[in-house]
């Protein structure tokens, strides 16, 4: 069965996991959107957890990525069926225990959380980065766990 764009995301919503926890860890900073791509923003969502921290794979995919990017460890993995482009999860800073080509399912084991490094860390207190990308448009990794809530609509024609 062929997922449109539209349908993808809502879909995964009914098996996503948090990469972090149970229970669903605390999330230290949200979603801010940038207003263009090289504006001030927040590209993803920061979530407590203490270095060392098991790292899951929220769904099932393909990693694409596993390596430094700026001198922290970031793992992204691919959703196969998500609409085109697929979307992209990423999580940051890690060490990642899986390799590129590597196929994880929903809930394995992907990482664990590394330390913060440098003398400007991403947060002030340890936290996973998770963000989600489409293309390169980044979207709010919370929106796949949090479906769009539900709407009653009038009742036409019950006696």
């Amino acid at each position: 069965m062929h997922l449109t764009t539209n349908l993808a995301p809502l879909l995964l919503a009914l098996t996503l996991v948090w990469p972090v926890g149970p229970p669903p860890p605390e999330i230290l900073r949200g979603w801010d959107p940038p207003a263009g791509p090289y504006a001030p923003g927040h590209r993803g969502v920061d979530l407590a957890a203490a270095p060392g921290t098991t790292v899951h794979a929220t769904a099932s995919g393909v990693v694409t990525f596993a390596g430094p990017v700026g001198g922290r460890g970031v793992l992204t993995i691919t959703l196969p069926g998500t609409g085109t482009p697929p979307l992209r999860t990423i999580y940051e800073p890690v060490t990642p225990l899986v390799a590129v080509g590597d196929h994880v399912t929903r809930g394995r084991p992907v990482a664990t959380l590394a330390a913060p490094a440098g003398a400007n860390p991403h947060c002030p207190e340890s936290c996973l980065h998770w963000g989600l990308l489409r293309g390169d448009t980044y979207l709010n990794p919370l929106r796949l766990l949090r479906p769009a809530p539900s709407r009653l609509l009038p009742v036409t024609g019950v006696p």
